[in-house]
């Protein structure tokens, strides 16, 4: 019988840190995060600046510039896939699903409804594959929308007809095991299965071994890589929503005990730390969210508050004073701080 670890929080949170690369030894480029993250998540907010750039210069610091991103995804060192950049060499680990698109036995609700929507729209498909074909590469702008059955949704995504096409047409394209230890590898810590859903997901089956956490239940999966770690230097970091840190809710209440939710789609006055607030990691541990928002034409990072969820030390007020400087110099931006 394999032995089930028994990890603390401080444990569990550590090894979480040390795998998505936010202890105070810092990454050596760009495409070594790609890879040790799997992926980036894209977004079209950019209250601050895009998800995939706050998240690199996170783990990079001022090594990172916005224009990397572009030169690796124009020299196919990075590739554009559902939604998220992620290492080139990672797309053959999506072919099986691809062949079986919308999913294999009996489809969901939701696969079925995908399903009738591309085939309802099967004119507009024919179409852009004979642009891209005649024209090589296009700016999804560029694509006709022929789509006869608008796509309906209550976010943003309501009627973005060549938008959403082209994101089933890439999943339709042309192996699961690799892809759980990979997500692994990335989380260091995670739950082996969860709910079903058509984003990434953040659970990763039977691999790497089994583990509890103290003050939480059921089981968990950790990758014995991260369990014999050696000293833990942490340092402050100011962190995009969709950081893979936080981006699993539930995860970072658990080991974490964070509780976080993305506001903007929220009234403003019903809003607990903003707009669009940034969790703020310390050590080993999420410490609270900063309010912040990037006016580039008038050259502004406004700071309009600083949420504690714990008490700041005067240590701790001046490292994460020093991050948020560091993200005003790295956008180009002065800092203001609001009244």
């Amino acid at each position: 019988m394999s032995t089930v670890h028994q990890l603390s929080r401080t444990e569990a949170r550590r090894i979480a840190v040390r795998a998505q690369l936010l202890t105070s030894q810092r990454p050596p480029d760009l495409l070594t995060v790609v890879r040790r993250l799997t992926l980036l998540q894209l977004d079209p907010v950019s209250a601050i600046a895009p998800s995939a750039d706050l998240v690199a210069w996170t783990r990079l610091g001022d090594a990172h510039r916005p224009d990397d991103l572009k030169a690796a995804t124009a020299s196919h060192a990075i590739i554009e896939l559902r939604a998220f950049l992620r290492p080139a060499e990672d797309f053959t680990l999506y072919r099986a699903d691809m062949a079986v698109w919308p999913g294999a036995g009996e489809l969901r609700d939701w696969q079925v409804f995908i399903r009738d929507w591309v085939t309802a729209n099967d004119k507009c498909r024919r179409e852009i594959l004979h642009r891209l074909a005649a024209g090589g590469p296009l700016q999804s702008r560029e694509l006709p929308d022929l789509c006869e059955k608008p796509w309906e949704s209550t976010g943003w995504t309501n009627n973005k007809n060549v938008t959403r096409l082209l994101e089933f047409m890439v999943s339709r394209g042309e192996v699961a095991i690799e892809r759980d230890r990979r997500r692994l590898a990335a989380l260091g810590i995670a739950r082996p299965s969860g709910p079903e859903a058509p984003m990434e997901p953040a659970v990763v089956g039977n691999v790497g071994e089994s583990a509890t956490v103290e003050g939480t239940k059921g089981t968990w999966r950790v990758d014995p890589a991260y369990l014999d770690g050696g000293p833990f230097e942490g340092r402050a970091a100011l962190l995009s929503p969709f950081d893979r840190l936080v981006h699993d809710r539930v995860r970072a209440q658990d080991i974490f005990q964070y509780e976080y939710q993305l506001e903007m789609y929220k009234p403003p006055a019903k809003r607990r730390w903003g707009y669009y607030a940034l969790p703020i990691l310390y050590g080993d541990q999420l410490v609270g969210k900063l309010d912040a928002t990037a006016d580039r034409k008038a050259g502004v990072l406004t700071v309009n508050a600083v949420h504690q969820d714990i008490p700041f030390t005067k240590e701790m007020s001046v490292a994460i004073d020093a991050e948020i400087s560091s993200l005003a110099a790295w956008l180009s931006l002065e800092q203001h701080r609001a009244e």
